[in-house]
């Protein structure tokens, strides 16, 4: 039987041992690998480097066939990288859902890698399965970046198709695989709430995501409210007390502001992944929402319940606050009262911080950390903040 999602799904079990092997017979990703392990030293020695980091490897793996397997990899990874790139980790709602009930959890988008890492950490250390995480194939730009995230359970969303009808099948094929995983493979999903990183702090969820999960409803058995509450739609807030890329954001805020757009450079987004894994994050908190219910039968209005419990759910840390105190004024909200972490990072190492980005960048590196302050103000009065 032809397998209609082969060409985007996340690898499974009996496929991993030939990735793995053909990973390690690729000298752009064993060089890739050396350079961000080794440095400078990478290329003094390539092909020396190389080999050292082949047979590391091959040790590494050695015995893995399976996928199950690799997220034991990835997990010892992350233990390290939250160890040495953050200043402390912890997660709540978590008890609120079901172990055995696959959800769509739907996430805000800061990070390209880490907020789906995250999110499977903290489901993974709570003892959930953890979730199949999409990822635009804007970032595969070579093959073995492909196999390499199709290994940890990531499937493509298909974004460089030309032309509305080809939009329109590889739309509607993911929404289909969403509901495939969901509901006959009993296994959860990572999706963000946007297309693209909310660079500039504000989360909000597109409706053109809610419209594309929407694709997959039979509308002779379901009305739009049941499909949603079928799919176990569950919003996940994540927060960095530090964006460790927000001096490229706020690069690409500037430019957008004063020229009208920006010019990525070529691999930038690599290099946001790599500063996102390895950069200084502070404080990091995930929060899990409650799935979400039958009665709400349009795009917008998921949205907008997504968009609330995102912004209720979501964690401030003390960089926020001193930053919504440099763009609003020192006695800016004297009279309300929010739950703030503690904080790992002091209002003189944060004011360094901004200081050390040019001048013109500095009010849209603030903007990063305080619109998320801006967010929960709009919303107080509706619905209160629990974090």
């Amino acid at each position: 039987m032809t397998d209609p999602f082969v060409d985007i799904r996340p690898y499974r079990d009996g496929e991993v041992a030939a990735v793995l092997s053909r990973l390690l017979d690729n000298p752009e990703f064993l060089g890739a690998l050396a350079t961000y392990r080794l440095g400078r030293l990478a290329s003094l020695m390539p092909g020396l480097v190389r080999l050292f980091v082949r047979y590391r490897l091959a040790r590494e793996v050695r015995g893995v066939s399976d996928v199950r397997s690799i997220q034991v990899i990835i997990e010892r990874y992350m233990t390290r990288m939250i160890e040495g790139a953050t200043g402390g980790f912890s997660v709540s709602g978590l008890e609120q859902l079901k172990p055995v009930r696959p959800y769509l959890y739907m996430s805000n988008h800061r990070d390209i890698a880490m907020d789906p890492a995250f999110t499977n950490y903290a489901l993974h250390r709570g003892g959930y399965e953890t979730a199949r995480i999409a990822i635009g194939d804007n970032l595969l730009t070579k093959p073995w970046v492909s196999d390499l995230m199709r290994l940890n359970k990531s499937f493509i969303v298909r974004r460089s198709v030309n032309g509305p009808r080809e939009l329109l099948a590889a739309s509607k094929t993911l929404a289909n695989y969403i509901q495939h995983s969901l509901l006959l493979e009993n296994s959860p999903v990572w999706i963000a709430q946007r297309e693209g990183r909310a660079k500039d702090g504000i989360d909000r969820t597109e409706p053109v995501i809610i419209k594309m999960l929407s694709m997959s409803r039979d509308k002779s058995q379901r009305d739009f409210g049941e499909h949603i509450e079928g799919l176990g739609i569950v919003p996940v807030a994540v927060s960095y007390e530090l964006d460790p890329c927000d001096a490229m954001k706020a690069k690409e805020l500037f430019e957008k502001a004063t020229k009208g757009s920006y010019e990525k450079a070529e691999q930038e987004d690599v290099a946001s992944i790599a500063k996102g894994i390895a950069g200084e994050k502070g404080r990091v908190h995930v929060s899990f929402g409650t799935p979400l219910g039958g009665n709400l039968n349009t795009p917008d209005a998921v949205a907008s319940e997504v968009d609330r419990q995102i912004i209720t759910q979501y964690c401030l840390h003390p960089t926020n606050l001193y930053a919504y105190r440099r763009l609003y004024g020192g006695n800016a909200l004297m009279s309300t009262k929010f739950h703030v972490e503690e904080g790992d990072y002091s209002e003189a190492a944060f004011d360094a911080r901004i200081a050390a980005m040019p001048e013109a960048h500095r009010p849209f590196a603030l903007g990063i950390y305080a619109n998320a302050v801006v967010s929960k103000l709009a919303l107080a009065d509706r619905s209160p903040t629990s974090c």
